[in-house]
């Protein structure tokens, strides 16, 4: 493989930027064109591939907009508290009669306005209307809440729960959606077993995680078995998942002996980037195969999980032409120092606490990148950019959740 020696001797002598990475991995995914249709009660999560407008009016039929008295407007034609309309109460509508209805009620054939319960006085079987009112007052139209026809989403809109409802309301059963994207997850390592393991061995935990945080967001996950530390076995591995939408593989991605993957893509297409410069995971690689992007995540789990969030989640979502929400942040008074590296963006693993002032971030200092527990205590990591040499314990900062799948 040319360059692999050369390579390992030197380690990483320039580190990519974060934000130049990304770029990178975005040109080299492509959208996909697989759409399938979709009943609406099934769409929740799911991103439109086509926009869609309503089929029906919402509510649908006049309604009273207040409680009151349905009326002919004509018949209330200049009354007033000292000179009210009289009308006789009724069941049904007819000239000089008025009928009871409640807020959401439809109107009965005949009546055009509403009168304000506030605004009669009953007396007997008759109702005296003290205020006149106007055609159409205090009424709600067949379509005051949507129009037949009406646009209601555009394509590369993600169908929230609560947009299933309107949906539903407005006459439309099925929605046409992109299909999830699939991704091939490929965890690597001759040390690695799926349980009980002897000394020197290593339970897979990479594999298993970034799968389901692809379900997470969206996706479909290929979870593979793992894969050796041989270079005919990861191109057999790589190349059998090529027809994915993106190919992950964990683990053997920096430079050492061991660290074949970037190599066996770089021979097998083309490296985009190897080495970014972020904290904790920057032996990161990516490269392009027969168009499907491959990402090379780091073996450690901490790395792995920082580097699935800032890389594999955003391209595979472009892959499947879903949005790249922002994850939710909260604002919080930090405890303690943070450190880190000037020149390289680091992602500090914070707990939070709520107190009676807002709340407080307190650094994990359990900060090793193969310590997948100071994930697990973490409640979100705090984004030090690359110019800054640390964060000074009382600064207010943002935490980034990004368990939280918005």
């Amino acid at each position: 493989m040319t360059g692999t020696h050369d390579r390992r001797r030197a380690g990483f002598k320039e580190r990519t930027r974060v934000a130049e990475a990304r770029a990178r991995l975005r040109e080299a995914v492509v959208t996909h064109d697989r759409t399938t249709s979709v009943a609406v009660a099934d769409a929740a999560g799911r991103t439109l591939a086509v926009p869609v407008t309503a089929a029906r009016d919402v509510p649908g039929y006049e309604r009273a907009a207040m409680d009151g008295y349905a009326v002919r407007a004509a018949d209330t034609f200049g009354a007033s508290e000292r000179d009210p309309a009289v009308l006789r109460a009724s069941e049904t509508m007819a000239p000089e009669t008025a009928v009871r209805v409640h807020t959401g009620s439809e109107l009965p054939e005949g009546a055009d306005a509403v009168v304000m319960i506030e605004q009669v006085a009953e007396v007997g079987g008759d109702v005296e209307v003290l205020d006149a009112v106007a055609v159409g007052e205090n009424v709600g139209a067949p379509d005051e809440d949507v129009a037949a026809g009406q646009h209601l989403h555009d394509a590369g809109h993600r169908l929230r729960p609560s947009d299933l409802g309107l949906l539903k309301a407005s006459g439309v059963r099925d929605v046409t959606v992109y299909d999830r994207p699939e991704v091939a997850v490929i965890p690597t390592g001759e040390e690695l077993v799926q349980s009980d393991p002897d000394p020197g061995e290593v339970v897979e935990t990479n594999g298993l995680t970034v799968s389901r945080l692809v379900e997470g967001w969206g996706g479909r996950a290929r979870y593979r078995d793992v894969v050796t530390d041989e270079e005919d076995a990861l191109r057999a591995a790589i190349e059998g998942d090529l027809d994915a939408d993106v190919v992950v593989t964990t683990g053997g991605s920096s430079v050492g002996e061991r660290d074949l993957t970037p190599d066996v893509v770089e021979d097998l297409g083309e490296l985009v980037f190897h080495g970014v410069a972020l904290k904790p995971g920057h032996p990161v690689a990516a490269g392009v195969v027969e168009d499907t992007p491959v990402l090379c995540l780091p073996g450690y789990p901490v790395a792995c999980i920082v580097n699935a969030v800032q890389f594999l989640r955003p391209a595979m979502k472009q892959a499947g032409g879903m949005p790249i929400p922002a994850f939710p942040q909260i604002e919080a008074e930090l405890s303690g120092k943070l450190r880190s590296e000037p020149g390289v963006r680091t992602y500090a693993r914070v707990s939070l606490e709520e107190t009676d002032d807002g709340y407080v971030a307190d650094p994990v200092h359990t900060s090793g990148s193969g310590v997948l527990s100071s994930v697990s205590l973490a409640d979100g990591w705090v984004v030090v950019p690359e110019p800054a040499e640390g964060v000074a314990a009382g600064e207010t900062v943002t935490v980034e959740q990004w368990e939280v799948r918005p």
